[in-house]
């Protein structure tokens, strides 16, 4: 087995992972865990760096995301939309220790203003994996879901959808609470809720959730599953240019087959494309530009 000759970092939110990878970038181990930016406290991450070189090797460190943020390490400048990964590497910063911060992406008009940090690695890896082409519309689902658009391999424009947080939000405080607490699949109560966010009243189909329930035309133990479906559909359903074409879906798991469901509904074929490959494949994509 080769020598790990650097570590990659995907320093998120609430989570954090770390690849240690071979100079050809070939994924030597990984490791997850929850020490994202909001656990680590002011001045916290010269410690928190020692102690994954401590278990990971005594190796540079390039890292994405979050860790880029005001709520980060480093506030690393975003890089203006249209960006390829070229632009994104003449944006990283150095913030000593041998750690190299990459920095996200904006894009602002006189529309509307948007920005992204570490989702855009995917999307260039994707594109340099030969797994998606270099003209693409991407979604990536989580709990701000992202929709991506690649051109010629450079991304020219993005949007947000606070999807997932919204779900998150009514399951916890409001009128809802307790009401969502059973679990989500793709069966008829989702797909219930799909075709109801696609009608364009999303405020109103969210209280509907409440009165189905209270007048026993839904199951309760069907409400998180349409809640899901409602916000899901609503946020498929504004993209308004999906019909027949084909979306390159970013993630793994429950919430990736959701938004297949979704878009499916909305008339678009969905090619799936594992979000950890993706990510592996565009951050040594941007070493090699570092070097």
């Amino acid at each position: 087995m080769p020598d790990a000759a650097y570590l990659a970092l995907d320093w998120g939110t609430t989570n954090r992972r770390v690849y240690a990878l071979a100079a050809d970038g070939t994924l030597l181990h990984r490791a997850q865990d929850d020490r994202g930016v909001l656990a680590v406290p002011a001045g916290g991450y010269p410690a928190e760096i020692a102690a994954i070189r401590a278990a990971h090797g005594d190796l540079p460190i390039l890292a994405a995301g979050m860790i880029g943020s005001t709520r980060g390490w480093h506030d690393v400048p975003y890089v203006a939309a249209p960006a390829d990964s070229a632009a994104l590497a003449s944006g990283a910063v150095q913030a000593g220790q041998g750690v190299t911060i990459l920095p996200g992406i904006s894009r602002c008009d006189e529309s509307r203003a948007d920005v992204m940090r570490g989702e855009e690695v995917q999307v260039f890896g994707a594109i340099a994996a030969g797994l998606a082409p270099a003209d693409a519309l991407f979604c990536q689902p989580g709990t701000h879901n992202k929709w991506i658009v690649a051109e010629a391999g450079t991304i020219t424009d993005f949007t947000t959808a606070m999807t997932g947080e919204l779900f998150a939000l009514l399951k916890a405080h409001g009128i809802l609470a307790g009401m969502l607490d059973g679990p989500v699949a793709d069966g008829p109560a989702f797909r219930d809720g799909l075709a109801r966010g696609q009608a364009g009243d999303l405020t109103a189909a969210l209280f509907e959730i409440r009165a189905s329930v209270l007048l026993g035309t839904r199951a309760a133990e069907d409400a998180a599953s349409f809640a899901s479906g409602i916000l899901i559909g609503a946020d498929a359903a504004a993209r308004r240019d999906l019909a027949g074409r084909t979306v390159h879906l970013l993630g793994r798991g429950a919430l990736a087959t959701l938004y297949a469901a979704a878009i499916g509904e909305a008339g678009a074929r969905t090619i799936t494309i594992d979000s950890e490959t993706a990510f592996l494949a565009g951050i040594h994509t941007l070493r090699e530009q570092l070097q």
